[in-house]
């Protein structure tokens, strides 16, 4: 398998730019999941990888060769689309190894390659059947094969599991992560899902508006998020904002007074940054950081309004009187019953702070 690297790509379309000065390098064998809002530029990304779409500037290399000005069919790669894009009149067996007909590769390779991948697929029971007789999740199956029979330097996966619901996405989910450990491969996977991006990941890259905010490894995008975006956009559910106003600042340091749920004075340590006296920051504390109000050194308080019981954990939505509103998960059975008044614990150092423009502090 072979890496990827792209240089100082830009692409606009128009006057519209949709891609502005993308640094990326995946390595070989890596598993590298562009996600962001929709329009932030990441399926025109991966199209460009591909060569279904010309940039405006920059350069793609996969392995050590400039793909830049190659044509799709010439650069190694295989895509998988949202649509399956299978032929209705062709079996599995036929769908699979299409392409490779179209090559003119020999009958015989075209046989063993297409059983292979459905093999690896547990698609072997299927290879009669044509696409109306398969679930979705066996129809994306089939669409992926299509893909490994190639035996592509690099994989391109285009928001695959979009058209699924929810039970199926959880299970290809896994396919795709096995999939990836039998053959090693480098893969590329776009989605606007962070959920799918934290499970199958090996590095996240976090985009918006054409720019990448962050790159890193779940857990790192997780606990140590470069800005408010980033730090709002991955976890689910997302992580909560709180304003306050500094009040004091030593030794990386800074005492922030909350501006609600009983303004109480937060102690935070920084990682960058030096927020002025009388600054207005922003406190940020994940859902399930929250702790018994016993239990922590700083205690809020407010109202619930809607308690969501998911069964082992439960999401309490929690307002003041100024109507702000934050989302605390509970373990267990829901205690707190809405309209009800509820404390909790924070912790100081499972907060981050940020500045006004939204930099992590």
């Amino acid at each position: 398998m072979s890496g990827l690297r792209i240089e100082s790509v830009y692409k606009s379309f128009g006057l519209v730019e949709v891609l502005r000065d993308i640094n990326l390098e995946v390595e070989s064998g890596e598993f590298v999941v562009l996600v962001g809002p929709s329009g932030c530029g990441k399926s025109t990304l991966l199209r460009i990888i591909a060569g279904l779409e010309t940039l405006s500037s920059g350069t793609v290399h996969i392995g050590a060769e400039d793909m830049t000005d190659i044509d799709p069919a010439d650069r190694g790669v295989a895509m998988v689309f949202q649509s399956y894009a299978l032929y209705p009149h062709m079996t599995v067996a036929q769908n699979i190894g299409f392409g490779l007909r179209m090559s003119g590769v020999d009958k015989a390779e075209v046989g063993e390659r297409v059983a292979e991948a459905a093999k690896t697929l547990e698609l072997s029971e299927l290879m009669h059947r044509k696409p109306r007789a398969l679930s979705g999740g066996q129809r994306q199956r089939v669409a992926i094969g299509r893909a490994i029979v190639r035996n592509p330097d690099v994989f391109l996966f285009d928001e695959p599991l979009s058209n699924l619901d929810a039970e199926l996405r959880v299970q290809m989910r896994l396919e795709i992560a096995k999939l990836h450990q039998r053959l090693k491969a480098t893969m590329v996977y776009v989605t606007h899902d962070q959920v799918e991006a934290m499970t199958l990941a090996d590095r996240i890259v976090v985009l918006r508006d054409g720019r990448v905010e962050q790159v890193g490894s779940p857990v790192e995008l997780y606990d140590n998020p470069d800005n408010l975006f980033v730090a709002g956009f991955i976890g689910s559910p997302k992580m909560n904002f709180l304003s306050g106003t500094v009040e004091a600042r030593a030794d990386g340091h800074a005492d922030i007074r909350l501006s609600h749920f009983g303004a109480p004075l937060v102690s935070l340590k920084l990682r960058d940054g030096d927020p002025k006296i009388g600054e207005t920051v922003s406190v940020g504390i994940r859902p399930e950081q929250f702790l018994a109000s016993d239990e922590a050194p700083i205690a809020l308080s407010g109202t619930a309004v809607v308690v969501e019981q998911l069964g082992g954990t439960n999401h309490v939505f929690v307002a003041d009187p100024s109507g702000a509103q934050i989302t605390v998960e509970q373990r267990g059975h829901a205690k707190a019953k809405g309209g009800a008044v509820v404390s909790f614990g924070v912790d100081p150092a499972n907060c981050l702070a940020f500045d006004g423009t939204g930099m992590r502090l």
